[in-house]
């Protein structure tokens, strides 16, 4: 049974990021980010390149799935949300009702989930990634939820302490 982690940037620095990784058996990071970059210093090392880099160097395969990412405009319906509750992208709980449709429906219904199955390491794990802390509230744990629901794959969440 393949294995399937979620990971995302906020709250981790490098090097708590690569050692959850380790921990959580990852050997490919599939990232499901629209842009691969993160504003701040503070996360400069999640930016593609840092981050496609210091993978490299810890034996950690990268693939980027811009088509699972959520468009400008999916990402705008969830900030007006976050704005209304009062709420930071850096500090949501959760996604949004209306995202949640609107992702599942104009997103992944319409994604070939298949490439990803295939890609499964069979030794260790692959995590999804993207940036919020909390997989509830970032699309990568609807990504998840869909591969475990039809292909029958074991999710677990890496969470920074």
């Amino acid at each position: 049974m393949h294995q399937l982690r979620t990971i995302g940037v906020y709250g981790f620095d490098a090097s708590s990021f690569l050692d959850s990784l380790n921990k959580g058996g990852v050997t490919m990071l599939l990232d499901v980010r629209q842009r691969r970059g993160v504003r701040g210093t503070q996360y400069a090392w999640a930016n593609s390149q840092r981050l496609q880099a210091s993978l490299a160097a810890a034996g950690i395969g990268y693939w980027h799935h811009r088509d699972l990412a959520p468009t400008t405009e999916l990402r705008q319906l969830q900030y007006a949300e976050d704005a209304r509750q009062g709420v930071g992208k850096r500090t949501r709980r959760e996604l949004a009702p209306a995202y949640v449709d609107r992702y599942t429906a104009e997103v992944l219904a319409h994604a070939d989930l298949e490439p990803i199955v295939s890609a499964l390491p069979s030794v260790g794990a692959a995590a999804l990634f993207c940036v919020e802390r909390d997989p509830e509230a970032c699309h990568r744990s609807l990504i998840a939820q869909r591969l475990a629901e039809q292909q029958g794959v074991t999710v677990g969440h890496l969470r920074p302490r």
